[in-house]
C-alpha cells in the first residue's frame, strides 16, 4: 500500500467515522438536534434527511470505487452544516464550545482530500483531461 492510500484510507475512516457517529443524536431525536433543525426551520424532515444523506455518503465514501461520489456528497452535506454554523447558528451551539462546527470542518476537509485522490474519475466524468 502506497502513502497516498494510507492517507486515502484515513481520510476515509476520518469523515466516515464523524458521519456514522452522529446519526445517533439525528435518528434518536437528541435535543441538540432537534434545537438545531428546529432553529434552522426544518425539523424533523431536515434532521432525518440528513441523517439518511450522511448514512448513504459514508458508505459511499468506505467503498473505494465509490469513494469520490461519496466525497462529492460529503461536501456538498458539510458545506450545508458549515454555511448553516456561519449564518443561523453560530460556531457555538449550545455551549458546545464549537465542537459540531469543528466535526463539520474536518468532514469537509476530509472529504475535499479525498476528491484530490480521485480527482481523474472527476475529470472522467466532466470529460477533461
Amino acid at each position: 500500500m502506497t502513502k497516498s492510500e494510507r492517507i486515502a484510507w484515513i481520510l476515509r475512516i476520518v469523515a466516515a467515522g464523524i458521519l456514522l457517529q452522529t446519526l445517533f443524536f439525528k435518528f434518536s431525536g437528541a435535543k441538540e438536534s432537534i434545537y438545531i433543525f428546529s432553529t434552522l426551520g426544518i425539523e424533523p424532515y431536515g434532521r432525518i434527511g440528513s441523517g439518511i444523506a450522511e448514512l448513504v455518503v459514508a458508505i459511499l465514501i468506505l467503498i473505494p470505487r465509490t469513494t469520490w461520489i461519496g466525497a462529492l456528497g460529503g461536501c456538498g452535506v458539510m458545506a450545508g452544516a458549515v454555511f448553516s454554523h456561519l449564518f443561523v447558528l453560530g460556531i457555538v451551539v449550545q455551549n458546545d464550545g464549537g465542537f459540531l462546527f469543528l466535526l463539520a470542518i474536518i468532514t469537509l476537509l476530509c472529504c475535499l482530500g479525498l476528491l484530490y485522490f480521485n480527482k481523474n474519475k472527476l475529470f472522467n466524468l466532466l470529460n477533461l483531461k
